[in-house]
């Protein structure tokens, strides 16, 4: 069997059997990929404690051809992003970027993606607690554009007629993005504030400044990019995780 050296990202790990366990990978050079990991439950395992959800290594996998889940032959740790597991907002934003990654992600090279979920996995790690919120926003925004789903802000998503730069903004999920005036009419369209509509904005361009988010706005924004993901992304797909991170439990605690 051939043996590929690739980066990778572990998105899921589940036992299999006795010993073995079966993980899902982000790959930076051939996608997301399955492979059984053999002895990884043994208590003396060569695998140790690197196959944990979120961690980071080099993957060497033993490829079976015209086979969905290959041989993991070896993976060397360097890095398990402990500063996730230090608050439950850092570990559920990063459970539901996985998660979106692991469902939608191809089984083909995309090292956007795999770039986009590695930097965020470092960012949600030591980003301040004032903008974990907002940072979440963004790279869960960035990783569905990445993946081929931006919505559309500048031009209507239907005629292509330019919008204004500022004011109200008419978005519709369905649709992918802004409408203008007329084809907003009967679409049953959302009507983005101004300020709802500048701070999108910012969450869509990774160089400006995080916006400050009240609860009620966060709330609608939050509400705004699960819609979306469902409808572009989800397609009747169980989504725990972002469920979890739309509910936002640790709130309540």
């Amino acid at each position: 069997m051939p043996q590929l050296d690739t980066p990778a990202i572990v998105l899921s790990s589940v036992r299999y059997s006795e010993t073995s366990k079966v993980v899902r990978l982000a790959t930076r050079e051939h996608g997301v990929q399955s492979a059984i990991a053999k002895g990884a439950m043994r208590t003396r395992s060569r695998f140790g404690a690197a196959l944990q959800t979120l961690s980071e290594g080099q993957a060497r996998l033993l490829v079976k051809e015209h086979r969905e889940l290959h041989i993991l032959a070896g993976f060397d740790l360097l890095r398990l992003h402990v500063g996730l597991a230090s608050d439950l907002e850092r570990y559920a934003t990063a459970s539901a970027l996985a998660e979106v990654m692991l469902r939608f992600a191809p089984a083909d090279p995309h090292p956007e993606s795999y770039d986009l979920l590695r930097d965020a996995l470092s960012l949600l790690e030591v980003a301040p607690s004032p903008e974990l919120e907002p940072l979440g926003f963004r790279v869960l925004w960035q990783l569905v554009s990445t993946l081929g789903f931006a919505p559309a802000l500048d031009a209507c998503v239907r005629d292509g007629t330019m919008l204004p730069h500022e004011g109200g903004l008419a978005f519709s999920t369905r649709e992918g993005g802004a409408l203008c005036p007329s084809c907003a009419a009967g679409l049953g369209a959302v009507q983005l504030p101004a300020d709802a509509r500048a701070d999108l904005g910012c969450l869509l361009d990774a160089e400006a400044t995080l916006p400050r988010l009240d609860p009620r706005h966060a709330e609608s924004h939050r509400r705004l990019l699960a819609r979306y993901i469902r409808y572009h992304l989800g397609e009747g797909a169980e989504l725990p995780a972002l469920d979890f991170w739309l509910r936002r439990p640790w709130r309540a605690a």
